[in-house]
């Protein structure tokens, strides 16, 4: 799955830059900058952009190879997909779709805030549901990467920042936390939440480990993730209130799993 999402997305890609190249004579981004292309235009390589780099968010619908390739994969496979990976979407839009096709740019707002909030939903009442160490974090990272996708496309300087903040301190968050289930894993053999009730008894220092790590990823004061959400939903709620509410609302849901996810792994019953 992730073979054919990618490969799909970047075909589109590739000939969306073909087209361009025969459209102006050069692929050189300096110069491109610097080209006007028709508003009709600009919607439809804006769409074929679009699709590669919501494949690498990934964006509902394109959301279904994550979680199926974070548990398939080895660990050092799931931290260099979680924190490097992911992120090349959402560079992707700030690198050229945002600033080539402004004008599809800011057509296209409302429908990216539309897949933007349902995959934050999606994500997160999906995560309450896991067991799985690994699809918990998974699906945690699709709502966390679709809450940058709405800073991105706030038109807020802070929104921007932030999600800049936010992509740089996912990529640690996560990963750090995908290395943590890699070791608990090497260890049991399994990734199943259940039999890992009292583990402060066994691995008290780790599991501290485990707690601060946690809390960085629901954005606790202090850490690096409430810098970055904190200036993303500035930018939302200067933007658009209901986008904002609809987004603060789905980011608890998947919050709490975490959080009881950590609390089951240091209950001493």
């Amino acid at each position: 799955m992730f073979f054919i999402y990618t490969f799909v997305g970047s075909v589109l890609m590739l000939l969306a830059i073909l087209f361009i190249f025969y459209y102006t004579g050069t692929t050189n981004y300096i110069i491109l900058l610097t080209c006007n292309f028709d508003p009709f235009l600009q919607k439809i390589l804006w769409i074929a952009f679009f699709v590669s780099f919501a494949v690498k968010v990934p964006m509902l619908p394109f959301y279904i190879w994550l979680p199926e390739a974070h548990v398939e994969a080895p660990t050092p496979g799931s931290v260099i997909l979680a924190g490097i990976l992911l992120k090349l979407g959402t560079f992707g839009f700030l690198r050229f779709s945002i600033p080539l096709f402004t004008f599809a740019n800011f057509y296209y707002t409302p429908f990216v805030y539309t897949l933007s909030i349902l995959g934050l939903i999606y994500s997160s009442m999906v995560a309450i549901r896991q067991t799985d160490l690994k699809r918990i974090i998974a699906y945690a990272s699709i709502a966390h990467m679709n809450l940058i996708m709405i800073g991105l496309y706030t038109n807020k300087i802070y929104g921007l920042e932030g999600s800049l903040l936010q992509m740089f301190s996912h990529g640690l968050v996560s990963g750090a936390l995908f290395l943590i289930v890699g070791i608990l894993y090497e260890r049991y053999h399994t990734r199943l939440i259940k039999y890992y009730s009292g583990l402060v008894q066994t691995m008290p220092l780790f599991t501290v480990i485990f707690m601060l790590f946690t809390l960085a990823n629901i954005a606790l004061p202090t850490t690096s993730s409430f810098i970055g959400e904190f200036l993303i939903f500035l930018g939302i709620f200067n933007t658009n209130t209901t986008i904002a509410i609809f987004a603060i609302l789905s980011m608890m849901f998947g919050r709490s799993e975490e959080h009881t996810s950590e609390l089951q792994s240091r209950s001493d019953l």
